[in-house]
């Protein structure tokens, strides 16, 4: 099981001497929720404040151009990923690697197979972990019934491939909505994924990498009212009302949680580096069976995320996993000596 880790800590004269830029969408909205993004406002907003209680050299951008000539800083630190266009969150590593400055996170073609769902599933069979049956049906490519997975599953979902928060995402329960499901999806330019629904809860398992190691914090999951109901994306950002009521607690399942995370510890290991991630699984109480969903390289970093939340159980406040993040990756890329 996890075992204990303590925080990370960046030398004095390293928070003076590194000059860093923190680039996200609402890097400079004064917080409170945004009318079309939601939380994810306040999430950048404290994050922000989070890193300029921590002392840091800063400075802020909140779109791309600002990287477009090389600009005078020696780390960037990226939350600046749902740009608006298909695979927007390989943008700002790749811009950085233009001009060989380090960054938080994982390299961009890392990033690119974790935010793909179907090649990160074949990462996961590669591993030998299980992940139910599923099918990416490529924009430009035919829409084929003879490839729908599971074909007499009774209920599929749909969603863009490369799609974070839930956003897209729909079901359905026979071959023409699947096809009108992912025919929408196409004409907003993006890849549809598709594979039955799994019954079940949403087991979150969190990392953090020192020394290159992933280390697994405390194991989460999602205690749900419903769990046959599809969670969407303006529920995530908090932009309707009618929500259903879930909790975030720990897992510890004497037999389920080592499983789980040997796991995902499996898949983690394929993607080392990339400083943080999380990686979900789908479990039935009822069956035991347990499936790979996503992993998400470079998540939320919110408070009331799952990131934090794990770091929370290992005795993390949001200071000491933001400067344990940095701490580690400025060690890795040598802007601070190892220690």
């Amino acid at each position: 099981m996890t075992k204990p880790i303590s925080p990370l800590r960046i030398p004095e004269e390293a928070k003076d001497r590194i000059r860093m830029l923190f680039m996200a969408k609402h890097a400079l909205f004064g917080g409170g929720m945004h009318p079309e993004d939601g939380n994810h406002a306040i999430y950048h907003h404290e994050v922000r404040s989070t890193l300029e209680e921590l002392g840091l050299n800063l400075e802020f951008a909140n779109h791309y151009e600002v990287l477009f000539e090389k600009p005078d800083v020696d780390f960037v630190f990226p939350l600046l990923n749902r740009g608006g266009f298909v695979n927007s969150e390989m943008l700002i590593p790749i811009l950085c690697n233009k001009h060989a400055i380090p960054y938080l996170g994982a390299m961009p073609f890392l990033r690119g197979l974790g935010d793909d769902k179907s090649v990160s599933k074949l990462v996961c069979e590669h591993a030998g972990v299980p992940t139910a049956p599923w099918f990416c049906y490529r924009r430009g490519a035919p829409i084929r019934q003879d490839d729908l997975p599971a074909k007499d599953a009774g209920r599929w979902v749909i969603k863009p491939n490369a799609s974070s928060a839930s956003w897209g995402i729909t079901d359905a329960s026979n071959w023409v909505e699947v096809a009108n499901a992912v025919w929408h999806i196409h004409t907003e330019g993006h890849d549809a994924i598709v594979e039955p629904y799994l019954n079940g809860y949403d087991v979150q398992c969190a990392f953090i990498t020192i020394e290159d190691e992933p280390i697994a914090l405390p194991m989460l999951w999602y205690e749900r009212e419903d769990t046959q109901r599809l969670w969407t994306y303006y529920e995530k950002r908090d932009l309707v009302e009618n929500k259903e009521k879930a909790a975030l607690k720990r897992f510890d399942d004497p037999d389920l949680a080592p499983k789980i995370e040997a796991m995902a510890r499996k898949v983690a290991q394929e993607f080392v580096p990339f400083d943080y991630g999380r990686i979900e699984f789908r479990l039935d109480l009822q069956t035991g069976d347990i499936n790979f969903i996503e992993i998400n390289l470079n998540c939320n970093l919110w408070s009331e995320k799952v990131m934090a939340k794990a770091a929370a159980k290992a005795g993390f406040s949001h200071a000491d996993l933001l400067e344990t993040l940095l701490a580690e990756s400025w060690r890795r890329n040598g802007l601070i000596a190892a220690g």
